[in-house]
């Protein structure tokens, strides 16, 4: 029994203990640089003031224009050819001209490029050398599924002292990525490796999904078999636990047995990290939750007028919740007002949804479900609204929390049991992002560079290990 285990272990050492130098070498960069993205600030510093005198038609118009029968959202946005409505509907995106109805996706290189400029200027970014790359469906930074109702992407390269590099959404004329020259060159180094993210894999998401939990769950039964090993083959000499190796195997030995609960809790919980609802709910509301939370009492049932958006406005939403239309004004990135449409006018303003609505909503998803609470800073299950400084409110109906956003009624957490351990066997475990060391930022980071210095050691002790067994294979 334990030479097969041995043996096992010996040999599938032998195959991953290159990709565990690569997993801790890369999982240090990834603490300090992050896979690309366009953030919320980002986004809204391209943005420009709405003129509501070229917008024509009404948001019922738009969605009727839009073809989409279960659009939930409507966003008004200002682009470099004019205002342009935005549609969205659970699985569609469509932008609708507000001057006229037509089409407004983009189709030529020159409209995406002057949409890119007059995005990357308003950022204070320099657009002199902008230029567009190329139009197409994937590359190493939009693979992510965030992204396909987007695609295809035209790629801008500004050409800038930074390489910023911007990327707009033919579908809407948005730009909805952008990297720059560093973001790119420590991401190859980091995420695209850690992740095993080559373009051509990680764009068939469900080839890439399958290999990676496979490969996962092989490294975490050798690291398991490991330290069963490990264990048992310790020595008493004098009261004291000594290893019967010598040369790299007894580093090799002790390493592993110092960084055991820290290499077996990293290595499980990054093969959870492609759990994918195998194992762990996947924390998106059930058919039934999602019929009554998109549930609207139809566009057509909009007041007449258009509301007129306010004079400094960036970008207007309108949006049904709990069956009645609301509509936000986004004046600045910590900044909106929204409306509380009742019959044929607006007649009540704030500048979130109250606990009251947000106890209707949930109401409408589950049972038994209690007083809407403001979601702390400090949670154990933290999420932040879209709008910088409005609340997010926590709904706890029986088992079941949904977390809902103050700013525009969107769900961003539903957190049952099962989601709940998940935080906790995953996110804290590989991230170490338990509250006492999220609370001390310098001491976690610290901790997660040790901790990984310490695996690395351990896996270049295995390649040495290993290189020299398969030489001498080769050799005989």
């Amino acid at each position: 029994m334990m030479g097969g285990l041995v043996l096992l272990h010996r040999w599938l050492g032998v195959a991953f203990c290159l990709l565990f130098a690569m997993w801790f070498a890369t999982g240090i960069v990834m603490h300090f640089v992050p896979f690309p993205s366009l953030t919320e600030a980002e986004r809204f510093a391209g943005l420009a003031v709405v003129d509501s005198a070229r917008v024509v038609i009404d948001p019922p118009d738009a969605v009727r224009a839009s073809g989409i029968g279960d659009g939930a959202r409507v966003r008004l946005i200002q682009r470099s050819d004019g205002p342009v409505y935005v549609v969205s509907g659970p699985s569609q995106l469509r932008a609708i001209r507000a001057s006229d109805s037509a089409d407004a996706a983009v189709k030529s290189p020159d409209i995406a490029l002057a949409a890119a400029r007059d995005h990357a200027s308003r950022r204070g970014l320099d657009i002199s050398r902008a230029s567009v790359v190329e139009r197409a469906d994937y590359d190493q930074w939009s693979v992510p599924n965030g992204f396909d109702r987007h695609r295809p992407l035209f790629r801008v390269a500004l050409n800038d002292a930074a390489g910023t590099e911007v990327y707009l959404s033919s579908v809407t004329g948005e730009v909805v990525l952008d990297t720059t020259r560093r973001e790119r060159w420590w991401n190859l180094a980091g995420s695209v490796l850690h992740w095993i993210y080559p373009t051509m894999l990680r764009s068939n998401w469900s080839l890439w999904d399958r290999l990676v939990w496979a490969l996962s769950l092989l490294a975490l039964i050798s690291a398991a078999l490991g330290a069963v090993l490990g264990v048992a083959r310790l020595r008493v000499a004098r009261g004291v636990p000594v290893s019967p190796y010598r040369g790299w195997h007894a580093l090799h030995h002790v390493i592993g047995l110092l960084a055991t609960v820290f290499v077996l809790t990293w290595i499980f919980s990054g093969w959870l990290s492609m759990d994918h609802g195998r194992l762990f709910s996947h924390g998106q509301l059930t058919k039934a939750e999602t019929d009554m939370a998109t549930a609207s009492p139809g566009w057509r049932m909009l007041p007449a007028n258009r509301m007129e958006p306010s004079p400094s406005v960036l970008e207007v939403e309108w949006f049904a919740f709990n069956e009645r239309f609301y509509r936000r004004d986004r004046i600045g990135l910590d900044r909106q007002i929204l409306f509380r449409a009742r019959g044929a006018e607006p007649d009540d303003r704030a500048g979130a949804l109250s606990p009251r609505e947000i106890e209707g909503f949930a109401a409408r998803l589950a049972t038994n479900c209690g007083e809407a609470s403001v979601l702390a800073a400090d949670d154990d299950y933290p999420v932040l609204s879209a709008t910088p400084g409005v609340p997010v409110y926590r709904s706890k109906c029986a088992e079941v929390w949904f977390d809902i956003d103050g700013a525009n009624g969107n769900l961003l957490q539903r957190l049952d049991r099962s989601r709940r351990a998940y935080r906790w066997l995953y996110r804290a475990l590989h991230t170490l992002d338990f509250p006492i060391l999220a609370a001390h930022p310098k001491v976690r980071s610290s901790l997660i560079v040790g901790l990984c210095v310490l695996g690395l050691l351990f896996s270049i002790t295995g390649i040495v290990i290993g290189w020299r067994r398969l030489l001498r294979r080769c050799l005989c």
